[in-house]
């Protein structure tokens, strides 16, 4: 998109850049990510930024509704809420797939989480970016009006709360085995805030504490929660001293009942211009006769799990928890960015966060993923080029 942007990055690409840009972004940490790394920025048009932020806006102003918890509260499993649920979200997610309507671009809801993505990574990557290609600290991938202090600012705010980063841990399930852990050296690093698992955790009454690096135990005051629940619930093998559904003297970046009140569960609800149609399994009247045209998703999968894009009579009539799939039509994803050979699909995720004491979230930031498969995603990308996580990039 934005043509002559376009144009001058392909001809002064060349895989010897390429390959430097990610020998760059490994030298940090003397490792890779092993998500694929896209050979190219995306170009964000004026026009797109101001939709892609009025969907986002719409987004919110739904769940700022003062019965959404009331709305939601099917959402949350009645084996899982956890107490102490706090007055709103610190995170937002918010996936847009690039789409054609009536001739013309515009961006589609695809999918909403309340709940962190990889918001260090996402900074280090454009300075990564800007290293290999000067030229493009002429743009950048903030939003509201923010530079790159501004950015790491109010991510700090909102993760520490005003405590101390040793007091602060990021919590995942096996993090050095994630896919997503450069994010986690890089929240290290920058915010000074340690990763740990979730077996690593020491309860003691109703506090919990962890081991540093110097052998001290530190009392944990809040969690940057990382963990996805259905990975936690398959992982039969762990052993835990804590249990996210006892009262614990603590506070959460991102309290888990969020992921589940702020997921696919309240995509039925949004409609308007940016928004897919979309229907819970268990309110759905009659099974429409174009399943051709649609794709069955569980509400609470993570990176594709459980998604039938090719969706048959007999697989929605298979699902036993209809409370917990949604039917929603296909976006009509359109090849937008150029690529030396051929055209690649694009999906925007705009970044919010919202400290405890502010008002509203704010949008700082994006992810983008690109795609010459039928599906946005690594397995649907396998060998091929000019795909993979990239970042979207605003005319300043």
């Amino acid at each position: 998109m934005i043509q002559t942007h376009r144009e001058f990055f392909n001809q002064n690409f060349n895989v010897e850049k390429y390959q430097a840009f990610l020998k760059d972004l490994a030298s940090d940490f003397d490792y890779l990510p092993t998500f694929r790394v896209a050979e190219t920025p995306f170009f964000i048009p004026t026009e797109l930024k101001n939709q892609l932020t009025e969907g986002c806006q719409h987004v919110i102003d739904f769940i700022k509704r003062e019965d959404f918890n009331t709305l939601t509260e099917k959402s949350l499993n009645v084996n899982f809420n956890v107490p102490n649920q706090d007055h709103h979200t610190q995170f937002l997610a918010i996936d847009f797939g690039i789409c054609e309507e009536e001739g013309k671009i515009i961006p589609k809801l695809i999918e909403v989480q309340g709940f962190p993505s990889v918001f260090n990574f996402q900074y280090n990557l454009f300075e990564k970016i800007k290293k290999a290609y000067p030229y493009l600290s002429h743009f950048t991938p903030y939003l509201s009006v923010l530079n790159q202090d501004g950015y790491l600012d109010i991510l700090k705010k909102t993760v520490l709360n005003g405590y101390n980063p040793e007091e602060v841990v990021l919590l995942e399930i096996e993090p050095e085995k994630q896919n997503t852990k450069i994010d986690f050296y890089y929240c290290q690093r920058d915010l000074g805030v340690p990763f740990i698992c979730v077996t690593d955790v020491i309860k003691r009454g109703k506090q919990l504490f962890y081991t540093n690096k110097e052998g001290k135990e530190i009392h944990i005051k809040r969690i940057y929660n990382r963990v996805i629940f259905d990975e936690l619930d398959a992982r039969k093998d762990l052993h835990l001293q804590f249990s996210f559904l006892e009262e614990l003297d603590v506070e959460w970046a991102g309290h888990p009942n969020w992921f589940y009140r702020i997921s696919k569960f309240i995509l039925p609800y949004l409609k308007g211009p940016y928004f897919i149609e979309t229907t819970l399994l268990s309110e759905m009247e009659e099974i429409p006769e174009d399943l051709e045209n649609y794709v069955l998703k569980p509400l609470f999968s993570f990176s594709g799990s459980g998604v039938i894009f090719h969706v048959t009579k007999s697989d929605v009539e298979a699902v036993k928890d209809k409370d917990l799939y949604i039917l929603q039509k296909k976006a009509k994803y359109v090849p937008v960015l150029q690529a030396p050979e051929g055209k690649v699909k694009a999906e925007v995720r705009m970044l919010a966060v919202w400290p405890e004491k502010d008002e509203n979230p704010t949008l700082i930031g994006n992810l983008v993923r690109l795609s010459r498969g039928e599906m946005i995603g690594v397995k649907f990308n396998k060998d091929k080029d000019w795909v993979g996580g990239t970042v979207g990039l605003f005319e300043k």
